[in-house]
């Protein structure tokens, strides 16, 4: 049986964008005028087979009525505004890492005192959500127990919004243990990377809870995702996932609050990463709001080889910027100050 899925491409920014939308020959990505499209990639996967065409905006009607039908309705779903809990251009999730052995940053602020001075300083830099951390997922990271984990984030956890009011705050956890408290703590986004599934009582315990929930690809574990990673087609394999996922939180029939996130790096190799920033525009027509983390990725060593550097910033506000420009607007990053920068002259640039 054939699958069909719809990308939008080709698009326009700032002033040129509006004036496009004005005279109907572009549409507005999610919600926003000042980016627009008039292209879209239709992919048909039969089986293992998997073809693509790009057509105009104005030659959906000439589709065969199946195809059409799915065509625009994904259309509705890209052109939709996307609701989130702050109503900006772009947000900026920094990272906080309470453990002793994450990638890049693994025991710099695995303390309470160096966390709150951490937070203090990403606060200073932009950012309006704080990812904090009690257990590494880097490949090949061993399991720490919910009790541990618990242990090293619960201070922090238990006086965060009272030191932090008006910041987001999101608890980076695959835990249930470590959920139920922070939920307690009025924590504003749950990011599993398992998805809800390494404990089996997590997912009932945030599926009608009013967080928003990361929903995160990830093939396999960290102690196994880079052993040779494979797809069909990893775009849309990651696509059918997110597809799966949105369902199942929400099959009563209340639209959850739901972030999708690709996992780049997490199952993935050089090729697959490229393939999903290439092409990530694809997932809006899911109708939910996209993050990525692409922070000091190895991707970035792979591609600069003799010209990697130890914090990758070039590499990240690369990989930022080459998002935004699809749409997205939620990024995972330690050097909240550079990409922040990035952003916001970037922005000025496409007004013009």
């Amino acid at each position: 049986m054939k699958k069909y899925y719809t990308r939008a491409c080709n698009f326009f920014y700032g002033q040129r964008s509006k004036e496009l939308i004005e005279k109907k020959l572009t549409l507005p990505l999610c919600g926003n005028n000042s980016i627009s499209f008039n292209q879209i990639e239709i992919f048909i996967r039969d089986k293992k087979r998997v073809k693509s065409k790009i057509i105009n905006i104005k030659r959906i009607n000439k589709l065969n009525p199946s195809l059409k039908k799915k065509v625009n309705e994904d259309i509705k779903k890209i052109t939709s505004e996307r609701i989130f809990l702050r109503k900006k251009n772009h947000m900026l999730m920094g990272i906080v890492n309470m453990t002793p052995d994450s990638f890049s940053d693994g025991g710099k602020f695995n303390s309470y005192k160096k966390a709150i001075s951490r937070i203090d300083n990403l606060k200073k830099s932009g950012a309006d959500i704080i990812d904090i951390g009690g257990e590494s997922t880097r490949p090949g990271s061993k399991v720490v127990s919910p009790k541990k984990e618990l242990q090293r984030v619960y201070k922090l956890l238990e006086k965060f919004k009272k030191k932090f009011p008006k910041t987001l705050l999101s608890i980076d956890t695959r835990k249930s243990l470590v959920m139920n408290f922070s939920m307690k703590h009025k924590v504003d986004i749950i990011n599993d990377v398992s998805c809800f599934k390494f404990d089996p009582k997590s997912f009932d315990l945030v599926k009608n809870n009013n967080t928003w929930k990361i929903i995160h690809h990830m093939q396999g574990t960290p102690q196994t995702m880079q052993i040779n990673p494979s797809y069909n087609h990893v775009l849309l394999d990651i696509y059918d996932f997110f597809e799966n996922t949105i369902k199942k939180f929400n099959r009563n029939k209340i639209k959850k609050k739901l972030i999708l996130d690709p996992g780049i790096g997490f199952g993935k190799n050089l090729k697959h990463n490229l393939m999903i920033l290439n092409k990530i525009s694809i997932f809006h027509s899911l109708g939910f709001p996209i993050l990525i983390g692409t922070s000091r990725k190895r991707f970035i060593n792979q591609i600069s080889g003799n010209y990697d550097t130890l914090e990758r910033i070039g590499g990240t506000v690369s990989s930022v910027i080459f998002s935004y420009s699809q749409g997205v607007k939620i990024f995972r990053v330690h050097n909240v100050g550079e990409v922040k920068q990035s952003l916001l002259v970037f922005e000025a640039l496409l007004k013009k």
